[in-house]
């Protein structure tokens, strides 16, 4: 059964465009190692919740912008391989003080689809 990990990630929305160049590399990468399918989504429509929220999940400032994404891998295995591969591959060594975004508000996870997929 397929497997997905998900994520959430405050933005500056100064830096989408160097986020969005971040991401296409990251697609590529994942692919080629085996990744069934990769989406990056901006947010569009989500307001800032009086108890929870996507952007509250992540402490979004008022000039940032929530990405919600998702990779799609044959199963939680095949999620571990493709990893290990995607992390050692020297185009993904990023130095983080020059990241578009804040890693340490990044939220992630792995998930098992009971629906879907």
């Amino acid at each position: 059964m397929a497997y997905v990990d998900g994520f959430l990630i405050p933005v500056p929305k100064d830096r989408i465009e160097d986020y969005k160049e971040q991401a296409r590399l990251g697609e590529q990468v994942w692919r080629e190692y085996g990744a069934l399918d990769y989406v990056e989504c901006i947010g569009d429509d989500v307001p800032y919740g009086e108890v929870t929220s996507f952007p509250r999940a992540v402490q979004a400032k008022e000039d940032e912008v929530v990405i919600f994404s998702w990779i799609v891998y044959k199963s939680r295995e095949h999620r571990d391989e493709v990893n290990a591969k995607v992390m050692a591959d020297p185009r993904m060594q990023v130095d983080m003080s020059k990241s578009p975004f804040d890693g340490k508000r990044m939220i992630f996870g792995g998930f098992q689809p009971f629906l879907g997929l």
